[in-house]
């Protein structure tokens, strides 16, 4: 008995003593990140075309030419810079975003982060949109360039989401930003779902999150997958449970489209067709194939981020052995 008591003091210390090296490690890389110095050019377009006149067209078609498409007539530009829609937009935005300061700062920060785990992915050059409200399309990568459409952050309650449903509109809001952005990077990085199983498309999700993990450490887990604070807590409170209602309904490897609407798409809650659901927190699907993105990253300390990221799902989840 005294033996077996010294062994299991003997695996607590060195648990400990392996989770204090890795904390310091993880302090040291965090410090050396920081420490990094990047500028990032931020255009402010929506500006640009608000104050546009229709003599400014040419010389702006000649500056941004990944605008305007040759096919459409200058008269539907000039059309679109006197359109009263468009310029209320442009009037709102303006207002919103006064200033950029604080978002230049807080993207030059998540490329410290890029730059370090991605070193292959080109520091970009901000454009700022003021469009048609795409909530679909709030950021987007092309190269070297990167589209943020401000008209997509004004705040749940603006009066441009009023025929938004709730669950779209709460994420209209600028805080989410950075998340999205960080988004339309790990998209471009990460394969799609490797096959049509419910498995392979959490850990796809799972593989996105991951990837906010490290170059958005410090945003609040609720902000990395859009969660109000109170589905963050039934996401967490209801973790082992979910597991096993996919389990016992053998819905792991299933191929079933369905599973996609119920758990993994934009919703209001998640679809488990029972009593719960309406207290569910949205895309629980996603929640759960990122906890196991974030198991297996710890029991596998040798595999890089990027390799990661090209990995089979079901290897993912074969060495996870996830257990909530």
């Amino acid at each position: 008995m005294k033996q077996l008591v010294r062994i299991t003091f003997f695996l607590s210390g060195f648990v400990f003593l392996m989770t204090s090296c890795s904390n310091q490690e993880d302090s040291k890389i965090l410090k050396e990140v920081e420490a990094q110095n990047i500028d990032i050019k931020i255009d402010r377009f929506d500006r640009t075309f608000a104050n546009a006149e229709a003599s400014d067209l040419p010389e702006l078609k000649k500056e941004y030419p990944y605008f305007f498409n040759p096919n459409v007539q200058d008269s539907l530009w000039i059309d679109k810079m006197n359109d009263s829609l468009q310029n209320e937009i442009n009037s709102e935005v303006a207002e919103a975003f006064e200033s950029f300061s604080e978002e230049k700062k807080d993207i030059e920060r998540f490329f410290k982060y890029v730059k370090h785990y991605f070193p292959q992915v080109n520091k970009p050059t901000v454009l700022t949109l003021a469009e048609s409200v795409d909530y679909k399309n709030k950021a987007v990568v092309v190269d070297t360039l990167l589209f943020v459409s401000l008209d997509n952050y004004l705040g749940k309650d603006h009066k441009f989401y009023m025929d938004f449903e709730t669950y779209i509109s709460q994420y209209q809001d600028k805080k989410y930003m950075l998340s999205d952005i960080a988004l339309t990077y790990a998209e471009s990085l990460t394969p799609k779902a490797d096959s049509r199983q419910f498995i392979s498309k959490m850990i796809y999700y799972g593989k996105l999150l991951y990837f906010k993990d490290i170059t958005i450490p410090f945003e609040s887990d609720a902000v990395k997958i859009h969660y109000t604070e109170d589905q963050m807590n039934w996401a967490k409170n209801n973790e082992k449970q979910t597991w096993q209602h996919f389990v016992e309904q053998e819905m792991i490897y299933s191929t079933k489209t369905d599973l996609n609407e119920r758990f993994i798409n934009l919703a209001p809650f998640s679809k488990f067709y029972l009593g719960v659901d309406n207290e569910s927190s949205p895309r629980i699907g996603q929640y759960i194939g990122w906890q196991i993105v974030r198991d297996f990253m710890k029991k596998n300390p040798e595999v890089s981020p990027a390799e990661m990221l090209q990995m089979k799902a079901i290897e993912i989840f074969n060495k996870a052995n996830y257990k909530p």
